[in-house]
Order: C-alpha cells, then structure tokens, then sequence
C-alpha cells in the first residue's frame, strides 16, 4: 500500500510541476514589454546581455552588490542545492553519468552548506525589521519546508543510515511503471518523500518560480539599445498598424 501510494502521488506531482511551471513560463514568454527598461548600466549587444545575465545567474551579480551578507547565504544555498540535486541523479540511472559519480563526495557534503543557508535565510526574516515587515507567512513556510527537505537528507545521510539500494530500486521500478520493488518503509524516507512531493505541487504557485522567471525579467534580459532601435511592443505594433490602416480608409474616403 505504501508503494502505491507514494507512486500515485509522485506521478501526481510531477504532473502538477511540468504542466504548471510550462504555463507559467508560457506566460511569462508571451506577457509584452510595453517600455526599454533595463537596469543600467546596460549591455549593448546580445552577447553582452547574455554575460551579464550568466552573471546574474551564476554569481547574484545585483544581489551582491545589494547586500553582502544576504549574498553569502542566499548564493551558499543554491549552489548546494544545485550539487545535491546533482547527486540525486544516481537514484533515477542503472548506471550513473560519470559526473554524477564524481560529485557524488561533494553533493554529499554540501547538504551542511544548504541547510547553513537556509537558516540564515530563515533568521533574516525574523532579525531584520524590514524584511520581516514585508515577509508573509508563505515566506517563512517554504523556506521551513526546504530545511525540512535538507535535515531529513541528512539525517538519513549521516545519523540513520537508509537502504539506498531498496531507494534506488523503488525510484528505478516507478519510473517504468514497475511496483514490483517496495519502497522502504522507513519514516525517515517517508517524510523526506512527502515534503519533496509537497514541494513539487506547490513550486509553480510559489514565490520559488523565480528561477525560471528570472530569464525573463525586462530590467536583465534587455539591450540598451534605444538610440539605434526602436523598441516598439507586439501589441503596440499591432494598435499603430490598425490606427494606419484606419487612417488610409478615411483618406480614401475623402
């Protein structure tokens, strides 16, 4: 019953998490920049906006120049997430990628890095004024909820060690539609599971849509380039091709 349950709801989230971070992104694709309003100083040239935007993502350009000490735990936090879900790919191959064994000693250790970030993200809701003033309950839930993902890894990891093979199996059979292989009945897996699932359904209605939606931010991903292009929207285009065409039929009325 255990296993079923799980792979019903892994199947349900992961429907839940494709289908609405693709309406989201497709929302974001098709909602017009009416205004040229990129944060200056602006690249020029689409290979400059492409620099600046890996800056943006790989290194939290603006956010370090911000606030230097959001920076060291907002950036700690995702680059230790980003080597944990690395490793994690072990548990969706018979035989793992060359580079998800090599990390495999590095992802392993950076759960101590995430979960420092998380907690230090955690503690500038409550320390700083002005960010609790503008913090909702959803803020503190979620990033309670990433902790919970971290803690119960790690404690799986280095205190109650798991069955990772009856894991990888389970995750193996359920990826082909196999129930054959149980899923362990450990409590440890079956919170770390369900806050996992949990985050899965909620991450396309959250605030965590930002790494997507980072990529489509007018003030990042646009080109100073007003003096030699106009910048005209696709509706504006479409309002000036109508106003010209209503113009030509009253002129050829008269």
């Amino acid at each position: 019953m255990l296993t079923g349950l799980f792979a019903t709801l892994f199947y349900l989230a992961t429907a839940i998490l494709v289908v609405g971070v693709t309406r989201r992104v497709v929302g974001y694709w098709q909602t017009p920049a009416p205004l040229k309003i990129p944060t200056m100083p602006a690249p020029r040239t689409q290979g400059g906006m492409v620099y600046r935007m890996a800056r943006e993502v790989v290194l939290f350009e603006s956010l370090f120049k911000a606030n230097k000490w959001i920076w060291i735990f907002g950036w700690v936090f995702h680059m230790a997430l980003l080597l944990v879900v690395m490793r994690h790919f072990r548990y969706f191959q018979e035989s793992a990628w060359f580079w998800v064994n090599i990390v495999q000693p590095f992802g392993k250790y950076a759960g101590f890095a995430m979960i420092f970030g998380l907690g230090g993200l955690l503690a500038r809701r409550f320390v700083v004024e002005r960010i609790r003033y503008i913090s909702t309950p959803s803020d503190y839930l979620m990033l309670v909820l990433l902790l919970g993902i971290g803690v119960s890894g790690m404690m799986m990891t280095m205190v109650f060690h798991t069955d990772i093979i009856a894991v990888k199996e389970f995750m193996l059979g359920v990826m082909v539609f196999d129930f054959s292989h149980e899923m362990p009945a450990d409590p440890l897996v079956i919170i770390h599971f369900s806050l996992v699932i949990l985050l899965m359904i909620i991450f396309p209605i959250s605030k965590l849509m930002h790494a997507p939606g980072i990529f489509f931010s007018p003030t990042r991903n646009q080109i100073d380039d007003s003096r030699e292009k106009r910048h005209v929207a696709p509706w504006a285009g479409e309002l000036d091709a109508a106003s010209l065409r209503a113009e030509s039929q009253q002129s050829g009325e008269k």
